[in-house]
């Protein structure tokens, strides 16, 4: 079997299960190879897409090319395909925009959407991105990340709205209160006058690997009428986990 390329798919595999970005001497170690060697594969899995380099940072992690990778295989396990007439029930329930979402470090990428019926409606597109903090399924997904992970993230958050949360503590405290209640609301901290909530959806070991959430305008997404579908994600949530059943067949986006 070829060494190089058993070392580079278990490095791989080793930086997408990392809840946080690695340094070469840690994956060296890890892995019980010499530092050169990792800093050859890093090299050629960056090139090839399936590795970034953090910008200012000597730190590696996995990129979303592995799920692009994926979707090529993903009828064996469809996450899209499980959640489909979940999101058309809570579209048709809600009335508004369903969408399924993955994170990529501080991003969410939008894999699936069921659009609303409605005339004025919130716009985003399959494959699109949206900063993780800023919006309902990132935060849903961001807080179940490590606590090293939070610390990091919070540490550059950028506002892109009177009602971001950029601050540090804001952010952390926002994340232990989502947590605690198994959801998360946007109150128009991407696009001005664009809600939602989501709820995330499990995978093996209790991950957060993927969320599920409606949005739409303020105007009808009021404080009230959120809360009230916050259940109905919730347990929206709850049944594509169900039937995905990580219990006895893990599940793997990448």
């Amino acid at each position: 079997m070829n060494n190089t390329l058993v070392n580079g798919l278990r490095l791989l595999e080793l930086l997408a299960r990392s809840e946080e970005p690695r340094g070469i001497t840690e994956l060296a170690q890890q892995l019980s190879l010499a530092k050169s060697n990792v800093h050859r594969l890093l090299q050629a899995l960056g090139g090839l897409g399936y590795v970034r380099q953090l910008q200012g940072d000597k730190r590696y992690c996995a990129s979303i090319r592995l799920w692009e990778m994926g979707s090529a295989v993903l009828a064996q396990i469809d996450l899209r395909r499980v959640a489909q007439p979940h999101m058309q029930q809570l579209q048709s329930a809600t009335g508004e925009a369903a969408h399924l979402s993955v994170l990529d470090i501080d991003e969410v990428v939008y894999v699936h959407k069921i659009d609303s019926d409605a005339p004025v409606r919130a716009y985003s597109e399959i494959g699109g991105r949206a900063p993780a903090h800023c919006v309902a399924t990132g935060k849903a997904l961001l807080a179940w990340q490590g606590d090293s992970t939070l610390r990091r993230i919070s540490g550059h958050l950028e506002k892109h709205s009177v009602r971001t949360l950029a601050a540090p503590g804001a952010f952390l405290r926002e994340m232990a209160r989502i947590r605690n209640q198994g959801y998360a609301f946007n109150r128009g901290e991407w696009r001005e006058g664009v809600g939602g909530v989501a709820a995330p959806i499990r995978g093996g070991q209790d991950q957060a690997i993927a969320a599920i959430g409606v949005s739409g305008p303020l105007s009808r997404l009021s404080p009230a009428r959120m809360r009230a579908m916050a259940p109905m994600v919730v347990q929206t949530a709850a049944a594509i986990t169900e039937e995905l059943n990580p219990r006895s067949t893990p599940l793997r986006l990448w």
